[in-house]
């Protein structure tokens, strides 16, 4: 690890026997900040979620999940996305409406989420020492199609997320990240306060109807 790099993986303090590094400790403020700024559809949520992955990313690497840290360079070009659909998608600047998830876009994130998950569980269970490849290679499918889910304002996204988060939080726990496995908890929270608050706002504006539209 280069230098300025270096103090991020310092530990700023201890819980137990294991260390929380610094990169933790503002991986799980940014995270916090970014799933709250999501909820109240504010755009500053993609900055400040560059930033988390970018944290986490270390977080991941230095614990040896190296699917999640590799997606976090996925993640960065993803915020990138979602903040240009967010400013540029909608009906004027920043005026993307939250919408339901449409039945073919449903099998799209289906078929990219299971082949995702069966080709990194292969790569890292063939390249890398990683301990967990299937749940590391699960957690990151899902992840990233939570992601494109929140970058068009699909209210299922919520769904994926919370998903994710119920294998994230005993398998970072696992791993001994602690901290971040008690962020991941926050997430949870957030996420289902996150699907209220996005399921008002479509029944503000009057759109009935199932979860699943036709295409």
């Amino acid at each position: 690890m280069n230098v300025p790099l270096g103090p991020l993986l310092d530990p700023a303090f201890h819980i137990g026997d294991v260390p929380t590094t610094w990169a933790e400790l503002l991986g799980f403020a940014t995270g916090a900040v970014n799933v709250w700024l999501v909820v109240r559809q504010n755009i500053w949520n993609w900055p400040v979620g560059i930033a988390n992955v970018i944290l986490l990313g270390l977080v991941f690497l230095d614990g040896g999940l190296y699917a999640d840290s590799g997606l976090q360079i996925v993640y960065v070009a993803l915020q990138l996305y979602g903040w240009w659909v967010w400013l540029y998608g909608g009906d004027g600047r920043d005026r993307l409406p939250v919408r339901r998830t449409r039945a073919g876009e449903w099998a799209t994130l289906a078929i990219a989420g299971a082949a995702g998950t069966a080709l990194l569980t292969w790569a890292l269970s063939a390249w890398t020492d990683s301990t967990v490849p299937f749940w590391d290679a699960l957690t990151t499918a899902i992840s990233l199609t939570a992601t494109y889910g929140q970058s068009r304002k699909l209210l299922e996204s919520w769904w994926l997320w919370i998903a994710a988060d119920l294998v994230y939080i005993p398998l970072y726990f696992y791993k001994d990240l602690k901290l971040t496995s008690a962020l991941y908890v926050v997430f949870l929270a957030l996420c289902v306060s996150g699907l209220l608050a996005w399921r008002r706002d479509l029944r503000s504006r009057g759109v009935p109807g199932p979860a699943v539209q036709p295409a």
